[in-house]
C-alpha cells in the first residue's frame, strides 16, 4: 500500500447521545497516530524524490594498449624481429595519439636494441567487425652487435615508423594484421614487411587533479570500489650478478626500474617493468610483462611472485643476450611502511634463453600502493583523490662538454611522472632518449629521480613556478640534473611548461659530462581514487 496517496474520508463515528465509544476512540487514536507517521514518511521520500541526484566526480577515460610484431629487414645483414608495447587514448573520433616502445626477441643477434616513439593513430570502421587503421610514428633507438656495429644498424638513431592494416573488432579485442614500414636515418634499417597487432582497450576512472587529497562521495566510492582495484606503481634499484659471463663485461650490472602493476583479481596481477643500468654498464636497458601473485603472510608482511617475460641488454659482443629475449621470475617480500607505502626485498635469476646471459639478482624496491576498492585490506574511511602528472617531455642538452672537449647540442625524447606528496612537494621519476647521434653513436639514454618544489595555485591562477633536484645515470654513469621553469595551465588537465637547468655526470674512467638543459614539455594531470 502506498502511504502517500491514502486519504481517509467520512465523518467521525458517534455512540449514543454523541459520545465516542472507547473501543472506538482507541481505535481512532492509533488510527491518527499511523497517519500522521505515514505523512511524516511520505513527507522525507517526497523530498528526497525532488532533491537533485549528487553529481559524480568521476570520470571514465578510455585508452587502448596495441601489442604488434614484425620481422625487419636489414641490408646485408640478418633480420631483426620486433615486439612492440604501445598505449594510445582517443582526442577526438576515431583518432588517437600514443606513445610506444620496442625491442627484438628471437631474430639476429642484436639483444639490447630498443626504440621509444610518439605517434598518432586513425580507426576506420568500413562495416560490421572490419576495422582499418593507419598510424604514423616518431622516435628514437639504437643497438647492434657491438658498440661500432651500431652505426650501422641504427645510423643516427632517429627513426619513423607507418603502419596500414585491417582489423576485426571482437567485441573485447581487435586483431589483424596488414603493412609497416620503418626506417632509421642513415643506417641499413630501412624496410618494409608484415605486421601482425592485438588492441586491448581498457578503460580507467578519475578526477580532477584540483580534487587530489579531497575524499569521495560515497556514491563515487562504491563505484570505485566496484569497477577499479589496486594498482602499484614501483621503484627499484636491482642487481645482476653475472654468471659465467661470455661478454666483454663481466662486472655487475645495477639497475633502475620502474614498474606498473595492476590487479585483476585480489592477488592475481600483471605489470610492466621498464629499468636501465645506472652503474656497471650504464644504459643497458630492458623492457618486460608479466603476471604474479601475492600472499598476505601477516599484516605487515606480503610475499609477491611475479613472471616476467620480454627483451633487453646491451649489445651482444659486451654481454651476450643473445637475440634479446629475456625470462626473470623474481620473489619480494614487502613490509608496510605505512598504509599505502611498502618496502620490499627481491631475489630472482634473470636470463636470455638464446644467449649466455644468466644472472641472479637482488635487490630492493618502494612501492606505492593504489587502492579504490576494500579488498584483503579493508578501511571503513571512504577513498581519497591520488593526484599524478605525467609530462611528455623535449630535451635539448646544447654547450655540451665531455672529456673538458665542446660536442655537438643532443636532443631527446622523454616522459616524466610526478606523484604528489603535498601541495608544495612531489617526487619525479623522468627517463629520456636521444632522436640524435652522441660522440659519433646512436643510443644516448638517462634516468633520474628525485624532488620537486612547487608554488601553490590560488583559484584562477594558471601560472606555477617549480624546481626539480634528480639523481641517476646517463650512458656514462652516476649523475646529477637540476631544473626550473614555470607551467602554464591551459585547463583542468592540461599544462605546457618550459624549464632549464643543468645536468652533470661522470664515467668510472673519471670523464667528466656537462651540458645544460632546455626542456619544453606537455603536462596530463588528473587523480585516482585511492585508499
Amino acid at each position: 500500500m502506498n502511504i502517500c496517496a491514502l486519504r481517509v474520508w467520512g465523518r467521525p463515528a458517534l455512540g449514543f447521545g454523541g459520545r465516542w465509544h472507547g473501543s472506538r476512540l482507541r481505535s481512532a487514536l492509533a488510527a491518527s497516530l499511523v497517519l500522521g507517521a505515514g505523512a511524516l514518511a511520505c513527507q522525507r521520500v517526497q523530498a528526497q524524490q525532488a532533491a537533485p541526484a549528487e553529481a559524480s566526480s568521476l570520470q571514465r577515460n578510455d585508452a587502448r594498449l596495441m601489442l604488434d610484431y614484425q620481422t625487419v629487414r636489414v641490408q646485408g645483414d640478418s633480420p631483426i624481429d620486433l615486439v612492440g608495447f604501445h598505449v594510445y587514448v582517443p582526442v577526438t573520433e576515431g583518432i588517437s595519439v600514443g606513445a610506444g616502445l620496442m625491442g627484438p626477441l628471437i631474430a639476429g643477434q642484436y639483444g639490447g636494441f630498443m626504440g621509444a616513439s610518439v605517434g598518432v593513430q586513425g580507426r576506420f570502421r568500413l562495416g560490421g567487425p572490419v576495422v582499418a587503421l593507419a598510424a604514423l610514428a616518431a622516435g628514437g633507438g639504437a643497438g647492434g652487435r657491438s658498440p661500432e656495429h651500431a652505426k650501422k644498424l641504427s645510423g643516427t638513431g632517429s627513426f619513423v615508423r607507418g603502419q596500414l592494416a585491417l582489423g576485426y573488432d571482437a567485441g573485447d579485442y581487435l586483431f589483424g594484421a596488414g603493412m609497416s614500414s620503418i626506417k632509421f636515418r642513415r643506417s641499413l634499417i630501412d624496410s618494409s614487411q608484415l605486421n601482425l597487432f592485438l588492441d586491448i582497450p581498457f578503460s580507467y576512472l578519475s578526477g580532477s587533479y584540483a580534487q587530489r587529497g579531497q575524499p569521495l562521495s560515497g556514491a563515487d566510492d562504491q563505484r570505485a570500489a566496484r569497477e577499479m582495484g589496486e594498482t602499484m606503481l614501483s621503484v627499484s634499484l636491482d642487481n645482476y650478478h653475472q654468471l659465467r659471463a661470455q661478454g666483454s663485461y663481466t662486472g655487475t650490472v645495477r639497475t633502475g626500474e620502474f614498474q606498473f602493476s595492476h590487479f585483476l583479481t585480489p592477488d592475481l596481477f600483471w605489470f610492466a617493468n621498464f629499468a636501465s643500468a645506472y652503474a656497471g654498464l650504464p644504459t643497458y636497458n630492458q623492457l618486460l610483462g608479466g603476471v604474479g601473485w601475492r600472499w598476505r603472510l601477516a599484516p605487515s608482511w606480503r610475499l609477491y611472485a611475479q613472471l616476467g617475460l620480454g627483451s633487453g641488454g646491451y649489445a651482444p659482443e659486451q654481454i651476450n643476450t643473445g637475440p634479446g629475449l629475456l625470462v626473470y621470475p623474481k620473489l619480494s617480500a614487502e613490509f608496510a611502511l605505512s598504509k599505502n607505502l611498502g618496502l620490499a626485498f627481491s631475489a630472482g635469476y634473470l636470463s636470455a634463453p638464446k644467449g649466455s646471459s644468466r644472472n641472479p639478482t637482488y635487490g630492493l624496491t618502494l612501492t606505492r600502493h593504489l587502492r579504490s576498492g576494500q579488498g584483503g585490506d579493508a578501511a571503513p574511511a571512504p577513498a581519497s583523490y591520488e593526484g599524478l602528472r605525467l609530462t611528455l617531455l623535449h630535451q635539448s642538452d646544447t654547450q655540451l662538454r665531455f672529456r673538458d672537449v665542446d660536442r655537438p647540442a643532443l636532443h631527446m625524447l622523454g616522459l616524466q611522472i610526478d606523484m604528489p606528496v603535498s601541495e608544495r612537494w612531489y617526487l619525479p621519476l623522468q627517463a629520456s632518449a636521444a632522436y640524435t647521434s652522441y660522440l659519433g653513436y646512436p643510443g644516448y639514454a638517462e634516468i633520474f629521480a628525485g624532488l620537486g618544489v612547487q608554488t601553490q595555485l590560488a583559484p584562477g591562477e594558471r601560472v606555477q613556478a617549480f624546481g626539480q633536484v634528480m639523481a641517476g645515470a646517463n650512458v656514462h654513469g652516476k649523475g646529477a640534473k637540476i631544473n626550473a621553469g614555470l607551467r602554464y595551465l591551459l585547463d583542468e588537465r592540461l599544462a605546457l611548461s618550459l624549464s632549464g637547468g643543468r645536468i652533470q655526470a661522470r664515467s668510472a674512467s673519471g670523464g667528466r659530462y656537462s651540458a645544460n638543459n632546455l626542456v619544453i614539455g606537455l603536462d596530463y594531470r588528473f587523480s585516482v581514487p585511492t585508499r
